[in-house]
């Protein structure tokens, strides 16, 4: 799988994923307004919402990236109408062509890990059956359970061509609460790094693994690291944009032929038509918008190759 994101990335020479993390907030007046008419203020409608303005957005990018990265989380608050928009959102974009990393971070052990695998990257063994789940492509997942909670995802990935990020150093501010914590005089982070690349040594899909990590824009120093710990496993890059991470940062995640990472932005391309270098749009053509800033995107980050 990761050599199709390669290939993808190549053609368009687009290294970005823009993240389908919708807020009710993000969506314009005129969206939600329909969508309440129609399903009223409840979930439902607010599912609605959440479904129309990700169409619109898809259908404004969808022919200049390689991936989206819809999160979880912000389908998951409206119940089982958002879960339903969740894979209604990644079943449409496979129908675009893009490549789906579905940003879940998962992470237990045994049974439960092994059904999560499935769930979001593998079959159900349902009689004589196996139907995918929700069926992205990729999936993060937390590692801080050890090796029995990711050797299911490797097992899936090896059975369906699927890949993993594996989250080795976030971008949110506390994280070095845990993970710059020294472990025999080293940063847990880099101990964790080298599991990533022990791990994805079974997962080769040609030059690259199916075993990915997640380091964040904001810590390039460590990005510089991890990319030599880490040389065959592509780098999710998240924290460009809105959390403050610039292009000139995301240099030391890539290696010298310009492969080796993708770089996310989320509300910075989806609620591009709340930021002023875009408001000219309106809410009215937020998708445009959208579009915009996808294109500033990928000329910001290729200037510095």
């Amino acid at each position: 799988m990761i050599h199709q994101l390669v290939q993808k990335i190549q053609k368009l020479q687009a290294p970005v994923v823009v993240g389908l993390d919708p807020m009710l907030s993000y969506v314009p007046e005129a969206e939600k307004k329909k969508a309440f008419a129609e399903y009223g203020e409840t979930l439902e409608g607010a599912a609605q919402a959440i479904w129309q303005f990700n169409k619109e957005i898809i259908d404004h990018i969808w022919d200049l990236i390689p991936a989206v990265k819809p999160q979880i989380a912000m389908y998951e608050q409206f119940g089982i109408p958002g879960l339903v928009v969740y894979k209604k959102t990644i079943d449409y974009c496979k129908s675009k062509g893009l490549i789906v990393i579905g940003d879940v971070k998962r992470g237990d052990i045994g049974s439960t890990s092994a059904a999560y695998a499935v769930g979001h990257l593998g079959k159900a063994a349902v009689g004589s059956q196996k139907i995918p789940v929700f069926d992205e492509d990729f999936a993060t997942v937390n590692p801080y359970l050890g090796s029995d909670g990711i050797q299911p995802f490797l097992d899936v990935c090896r059975e369906e061509d699927k890949g993993v990020f594996i989250l080795v150093k976030t971008s949110n501010p506390s994280s070095g609460e845990f993970q710059d914590q020294l472990v025999n005089g080293r940063p847990l982070y880099e101990l964790v790094g080298e599991k990533v690349a022990q791990w994805g040594e079974s997962c080769m899909d040609g030059a690259y693994s199916n075993v990915g990590c997640v380091v964040g824009a904001t810590y390039p120093k460590m990005g510089s690291i991890l990319r030599s710990i880490m040389p065959k496993s592509y780098i999710l890059v998240p924290g460009y944009g809105a959390q403050g991470g610039k292009a000139e940062d995301l240099k030391p995640y890539f290696n010298k032929d310009g492969l080796g990472a993708i770089v996310n932005s989320s509300r910075g391309i989806i609620a591009a038509y709340k930021q002023q270098a875009y408001a000219a749009y309106g809410p009215q053509h937020f998708g445009e918008a959208s579009r915009a800033a996808v294109l500033d995107m990928i000329a910001d980050i290729n200037r510095i190759f």
